[in-house]
């Protein structure tokens, strides 16, 4: 299969802080690539550097077959890309930011306003189509956003943490509308700080940390790394936190997390349900007194703990 994008050994500076450190990467043609890390990793900095609007310091990258800096003003018009703010003119209509955008890209008067009335039916804007965006809620700004992008039918499109500061509601929406371009053949590269965000989008996972790619693959199996579940439970007493963390050793896959704060004890392991019981168990024999229990999913922070051993910090870098 084709690949949609290529990057060898991208490398990109901003004086003395390297934003991103030889990143190699492979998207196939017709998939979903999510680069999954912390503000501060280097997603943000890759995409401007996939969509020309960024020139490496070192290494090459290819988007849809052309060099992204030899090609740049050919490649613009075959990729489409929507970033972490919504970039609309609020005192136009939604109609009006679509047909503009048409315009910018030489469709045509006729074909600029045909393609904007069916975006705004696809996104579900047409009752808001004729009204300022200024009035518009974070969700529906982002779908128009997104519908922006793919005014001139792009072979691959780049959207920077589309979903951030969305309520829940509205991300999920958000989900589904991209769900369904990504059943069209949309080839899709997709940056995000959730990993529930990745696992339902993406066909596989980069994981990005300090400029680097530290892991990939499928979200299982990146899951897999970190313990497919934890116990996550915390006590009354805060001197019970480390016989609780002796108790429960044998039955970790990972290293045993305690936050004395909060008096938490975290531990990944295999057969959750069954551990949960068994843990339950020990403590009780133990007459340790647990008020609040139960299994999760690996966390983003899991998953940058296990792999990095430090947290995801979420400041706001390059």
């Amino acid at each position: 299969m084709t690949e949609a994008i290529v990057a060898e050994g991208l490398v990109k500076k901003y004086g003395d802080v390297t934003a991103l450190d030889g990143i190699d990467l492979e998207v196939r043609e017709g998939s979903v690539m999510a680069l999954l890390g912390p503000n501060g990793a280097g997603k943000t900095t890759a995409v401007r550097i996939f969509t020309t609007l960024l020139i490496p310091d070192g290494g090459r990258a290819k988007v849809a077959g052309l060099d992204v800096v030899e090609d740049a003003r050919a490649l613009r018009s075959k990729i489409g890309a929507s970033g972490q703010y919504a970039a609309v003119d609020e005192y136009l209509t939604g109609y009006e930011n679509l047909d503009m955008v048409g315009r910018l890209y030489h469709l045509g008067a006729r074909s600029s306003k045909a393609r904007a009335r069916e975006l705004l039916e696809q996104f579900d804007l047409v009752e808001a189509g004729d009204r300022p965006v200024k009035g518009y809620s974070g969700g529906m700004r982002r779908r128009l956003d997104l519908a922006g992008a793919l005014v001139a039918r792009p072979q691959v499109l780049f959207l920077d943490e589309p979903t951030t500061g969305l309520d829940p509601r509205a991300r999920l929406g958000l989900w589904d509308v991209i769900e369904g371009l990504v059943a069209q053949g949309t080839t899709l590269l997709l940056t995000t700080q959730y990993m529930e965000e990745a696992e339902r989008l993406a066909d596989q996972i980069a994981v990005i940390d300090r400029g680097s790619v530290i892991a990939r693959g499928t979200a299982d199996q990146l899951k897999a790394r970190v313990g497919g579940e934890r116990i996550e439970l915390s006590v009354h007493e805060v001197e019970h936190l480390d016989i609780v963390r002796e108790e429960l050793r044998s039955l970790a896959v990972g290293d045993i997390q305690v936050q004395e704060n909060v008096r938490r004890v975290t531990v990944p392991v295999d057969d959750g349900t069954d551990a949960l019981v068994a843990a339950l168990n020990l403590l009780s024999v133990r007459g340790i007194r647990v008020f609040d229990v139960g299994l999760r999913r690996p966390t983003l922070d899991d998953v940058f703990l296990t792999l990095t051993g430090h947290q995801a910090e979420l400041e706001d870098q390059k």
